[in-house]
């Protein structure tokens, strides 16, 4: 349900701030790894930014957040 609703954000173009909310979503457990990179690559599609873990949200060491 949730990754479904911003999918259709961001098909919709009402993207102001939700790449920081997909980041606390995935951070909060409440998106997997492959719902993670499917909105980070619809997100970015042009700039190669949505290829799979390449964007993961980071640690405060700048280490790539842990999941569960």
């Amino acid at each position: 349900m949730l990754y479904r609703t911003l999918k259709r954000m961001i098909e919709r173009k009402q993207t102001e701030g939700i790449e920081e909310k997909i980041d606390v979503f995935y951070a909060a457990g409440k998106l997997s790894q492959a719902e993670y990179d499917g909105l980070m690559g619809l997100l970015h599609p042009a700039d190669g930014s949505g290829a799979p873990g390449a964007s993961r949200p980071t640690d405060e060491n700048g280490q790539a957040a842990e999941e569960g």
